[in-house]
């Protein structure tokens, strides 16, 4: 299945894409797309409806996250070889992982908003992978059974507060709109293989990214294993999981978001996101 949330930000209804691309109103049969609502069997009922005998929704909605209620946003820095290298860093000898504030999280369109002060705001396109039951000391071999679906985001970051200056990175992840996700949450059963997904982002038409889930360093089964061994994943968590090359940072000479731009970004089987750029 194909899940959205759709409507005016804060106010989004659930709702699922049908064989035709429309979406059906989906709020009859749960209140939103969150916690338990992400289990295997509420899944799964909502897997056994008849899509037709939902309510068709007219007109192009705006998307919102696929997710409601995240409570933690988990990212993995350095997560692809050739990122790192053009990032000037060594592959990590354990994944890299850092928290994005949950209020950065917003619909797949919805604008990339460059925030005051900004002189590096960049883009990376990244696979996003969305928890459906508490992890805890999980087994690699069992991580799968904890995952709900899997969703495009946009790590958008600002490079100057990220890495420039004193502290974590997290400062440089977490500004309004730096997260948008979506416009899908595409569950594991319309993913063949999480490993073997084409990754693509442009600006402007120009295309930046061009890379492949194939090339990550730490892969989505590990990454689950390792995250529960520090804290306990839980429903409508969301692990973004690195990006390849063809960030701005590592262009020579260097490249970064201006208003005005457009970024466009897609991976296969998961959606496409379109953002405007606009000045706070």
């Amino acid at each position: 299945m194909k899940l959205v949330r759709f409507g005016a930000s804060g106010a989004e209804t659930p709702g699922l894409i049908d064989a035709e691309g429309r979406i059906r109103d989906l709020s009859a049969h749960l209140p939103d797309l969150s916690g338990a609502h992400l289990h295997p069997d509420a899944l799964a009922r909502l897997a056994g409806l008849d899509p037709a005998s939902l309510p068709l929704v007219e007109g192009n909605p705006r998307l919102g996250p696929p997710v409601a209620g995240t409570g933690k946003f988990i990212c993995i820095g350095l997560n692809y070889a050739d990122h790192a290298a053009e990032s000037g860093m060594e592959v990590p000898p354990e994944p890299v992982i850092f928290m994005k504030a949950t209020s950065a999280i917003c619909g797949p369109d919805d604008p990339i908003v460059i925030p005051r002060g900004s002189e590096k705001t960049d883009w990376e396109v990244e696979l996003a992978v969305i928890i459906g039951t508490p992890a805890k000391y999980v087994t690699e071999a069992d991580a799968m059974s904890h995952v709900a679906g899997f969703a495009v985001t946009n790590d958008v970051s600002e490079r100057a507060f990220q890495t420039e200056r004193a502290g974590q990175w997290t400062k440089g992840k977490s500004c309004d709109n730096f997260g948008q996700l979506g416009p899908w949450l595409v569950t594991p059963d319309e993913v063949a293989d999480p490993q073997d997904l084409g990754m693509w982002l442009t600006v402007n038409g120009e295309r930046m990214q061009d890379g492949s889930t194939r090339t990550m360093v730490y892969q989505v089964p590990f990454l689950i294993h390792y995250l529960s061994q520090f804290m306990t994943l839980h429903p409508g968590d969301v692990i973004s999981t690195g990006t390849p090359p063809g960030v701005g940072m590592g262009m020579r000479p260097q490249r970064f978001l201006k208003p005005g731009d457009v970024v466009e970004l897609g991976i296969d089987g998961l959606g496409r996101q379109r953002q405007d750029v606009i000045a706070d």
